[in-house]
């Protein structure tokens, strides 16, 4: 993916996103109306689904290049030696099978761009530095096709 200003995301992501909004606009029933804060949240939720659906990039894997991008599979070595496989992305509720980091995540915004081989270090919240090495980055369809769910 070229476009800095798309957001990355699967097809079930996308179908999960779809089926919330359409709960959350349809009439309410039963127990009462909703409170005033209820209604904001629920329409602050509406509309950040509309922002995410409107700039979205669906499935379109990036290029087979190793550049750790959005849209890709990225297996990383700690530096204590422990070994991770996840999907830069847009967070789906575990459907793609993989662990899903956002790109704004701080290991996110750390390994966007590396390639494999090259070693980048981030901020957790309790201060610590964390240093990180891409393994490997392949596009999310690749990888599916290899390791089928």
């Amino acid at each position: 993916m070229t476009d800095t200003q798309g957001v990355w995301m699967t097809q079930q992501t996308k179908d999960r996103l779809l089926a919330e909004l359409a709960e959350l606009s349809a009439p309410q029933e039963g127990s009462g109306s909703l409170d005033y804060d209820e209604q904001q949240n629920r329409q602050a939720r509406i509309h950040q689904i509309h922002d995410l659906l409107a700039v979205a990039v669906v499935g379109e894997d990036p290029p087979d290049d190793g550049v750790a991008e959005p849209g890709m599979v990225l297996t990383v070595r700690y530096g204590d030696g422990d070994t991770e496989t996840f999907l830069l992305g847009v967070r789906d509720d575990g459907q793609s099978g993989l662990e899903v980091y956002s790109p704004q995540s701080p290991l996110g915004t750390a390994i966007t761009g590396a390639r494999p081989g090259e070693q980048r270090s981030y901020q957790v919240p309790s201060g610590a530095e964390i240093t990180v090495t891409l393994l490997a980055a392949v596009p999310y369809g690749l990888h599916q096709t290899e390791h089928p769910a």
